[in-house]
């Protein structure tokens, strides 16, 4: 069922002033649903930065002087220097696969509301055309 007015009836004053309320509170709805949608990928793309960023600190902390000092005895021609070049260029590796990830294009944000109020638009132009 469509909500939108016919464009050839002409609402009499009450009925006019009712209409553009609901129309408004409709709009509006849509507004905070998709407002809310827009926030959910918002937090949902800090948290994945978030845990990006955490896991890299953490496993840099935790891991890379152990595994320096393991491939250190493992092969006494490297010296550990060397190794600690090449787990940081790792880790940088991850750290810009991460970065690319995030830069994927969300998205698009209001789709819906974009849509009606190009409708809506339409509709008006069609009612100043009339005489």
């Amino acid at each position: 069922m469509n909500d939108a007015p016919d464009p050839g009836s002409e609402p009499s004053g009450g009925d006019w002033k009712a209409a553009a309320a609901e129309f408004a509170q409709a709009r509006l709805d849509l507004i905070r649903h998709e407002a809310r949608a827009a926030g959910r990928e918002a937090a949902r793309r800090a948290a994945t930065a978030v845990v990006i960023v955490g896991s890299a600190v953490l496993f840099w902390i935790l891991m890379v002087a152990g595994l320096i000092g393991l491939i250190a005895a493992a092969r006494p021609d490297w010296p550990w220097y060397h190794i600690s070049l090449v787990a940081g260029g790792l880790h940088l590796l991850v750290g810009v696969a991460g970065l690319f990830y995030l830069r994927k294009p969300a998205p698009p944000a209001f789709p819906l509301t974009r849509s009606e109020l190009a409708k809506d638009q339409e509709w008006l132009e069609t009612l100043k055309r009339k005489p």
